[in-house]
């Protein structure tokens, strides 16, 4: 308890929208969760490969849990509001009225999932194009990626949704318009999924190759023009209409927010590591990794000048800690534990200097696949206190938009805490390496696979 403080505690609440629900949490200065919430939202799936939500369950949801989470306390402690969500693409129309993203017509179902395939020919298409932005997201985009999804859209939809449309948003981004009336974009949305750049910022020349050279007439006016570093106060705060949906007073700080992974890498990896003796304790915040271990892995490296590192996305510039380049690996990884350790020795080959592993999500509940981490890597793996770190990485977003803490870096190295240190165990250091020699050879022979057939479907004999 922090029974010696004298001042009434503040608190922050953090929402995390993930694929099939949207938690909640209402956590304080320290990063304790001190109360939390659960609710299951839509997915529909018309057809093969197509995964469809709505904004309106969504946003629904977003409002039941946080009813619940600041239920029976003192609202005027309550400080600012972070978000934090799949990469999933909203389309809303001039009106900000939901637009069917389906041949059904169906408006409410306004959302494809990040996970949604749909785009696979105009992902290919744009990846034929090898434009210099591409360079950034590790010389490949991913179907997962927004620029596909909007092509589908314009090649699909064109008169019901492309022509009606007013604003594309990423899910994070919906969120704190919803909450603030602003339609202002996170760094960290438009920089990752979007090909935006931080110091060119869009551009034209890209969506003019790929055919969508009507987001660049309007100035970007429906993608976003107007970009927020994530933690960053969005307009006035909650709206009336918004606080009351929520059950928060009216004007607290809202943050520009971040992806859901971004957010669990957020919440571990600025944590105060004093006296745990762990190698990463008086270096510098690049010399740790944050991992986030749920039906996908998610490496998280940040660094101080750009790396680009082959078949990683990024560098991203602020697109998790402001001022710093992220690196992102292994979303889509084979193999996790090995997959690892090759994801991290690339990174370092690259110029990546990494001794130290935080963990979260799901699969960091499980002691095995902790010190498997630990052994097969040779690190030591950090745990977080709370379970919870996407969530707590949210509360973090709003701590830092209220003005509570001078930087994303101080409230993270408050907020964020130390759980269990898991050491490798080097008796199996012979057996790992062994393993990861026969891993490497399978990821050659992989490579030698795919290009083969590669050249039959390109025509070559």
């Amino acid at each position: 308890m922090h029974s010696k403080k004298q001042t009434p505690e503040k608190y922050y609440v953090g929402i995390d929208v993930g694929s099939a629900s949207v938690r909640a949490a209402l956590v304080d200065g320290f990063g304790t969760v001190m109360a939390h919430a659960e609710q299951p939202i839509q997915i529909w799936e018309p057809q093969a490969e197509h995964y469809e939500q709505s904004s309106a369950d969504i946003w629904a949801a977003c409002c039941s849990v946080t009813k619940k989470v600041v239920s029976g306390v003192d609202a005027s402690r309550i400080r600012g509001v972070g978000f934090d969500a799949t990469c999933s693409l909203v389309v809303v129309d001039k009106q900000f009225q939901p637009l069917a993203v389906n041949c059904e017509g169906e408006n409410y179902r306004n959302v494809i999932m990040w996970m949604d395939h749909r785009a696979v020919s105009q992902v290919e298409r744009i990846n034929a194009t090898q434009h210099r932005v591409l360079s950034y997201v590790g010389g490949v985009m991913s179907v997962e990626m927004q620029p596909p999804k909007l092509l589908w859209i314009k090649e699909n939809l064109q008169e019901s949704c492309w022509e009606k449309a007013g604003h594309f948003f990423d899910l994070p981004d919906f969120l704190s318009w919803k909450a603030t009336g602003v339609t202002a974009r996170s760094l960290c949305t438009v920089v990752c999924k979007w090909t935006y750049t931080s110091d060119k910022g869009w551009d034209d020349s890209f969506w003019k190759m790929i055919g969508l050279e009507d987001l660049v007439e309007d100035k970007y006016e429906k993608i976003g023009n107007r970009i927020l570093s994530p933690g960053e106060s969005v307009g006035k705060g909650l709206t009336p209409e918004a606080a009351k949906d929520l059950g928060l007073p009216e004007g607290i700080a809202v943050a520009a927010s971040l992806i859901d992974a971004h957010a669990g890498g957020l919440g571990v990896i600025g944590a105060d590591v004093k006296g745990h003796n762990l190698p990463c304790e008086n270096q510098p915040i690049t010399s740790r990794v944050a991992m986030i271990c749920g039906t996908s892995s998610c490496h998280m490296g940040v660094s101080e000048t750009p790396i680009f590192v082959p078949g990683v996305w990024g560098p991203y510039f602020s697109a998790m800690v402001p001022g710093l380049w992220l690196n992102e690996g292994g979303q889509s990884a084979t193999g996790k534990l090995l997959g690892t350790r090759h994801i991290l020795e690339t990174m370092q080959a690259a110029g990546h200097h990494i001794n130290t592993l935080f963990l979260c999500g799901g699969l960091s509940k499980n002691p095995l696949f902790v010190q498997m981490h630990a052994d097969i890597t040779g690190k030591p793996v950090v745990l977080s206190k709370e379970a919870e770190a996407v969530l707590v990485g949210a509360a973090i977003l709003g701590a830092c938009a209220s003005g509570d803490f001078a930087s994303i870096q101080e409230a993270m190295a408050k907020m964020g805490k130390v759980g269990r240190v898991v050491q490798p165990n080097h008796e199996h250091k012979r057996f790992y390496d062994k393993k990861y020699k026969v891993f490497l050879k399978l990821v050659e022979h992989q490579r030698e696979y795919r290009s083969i057939m590669d050249s039959f479907r390109s025509g070559v004999m």
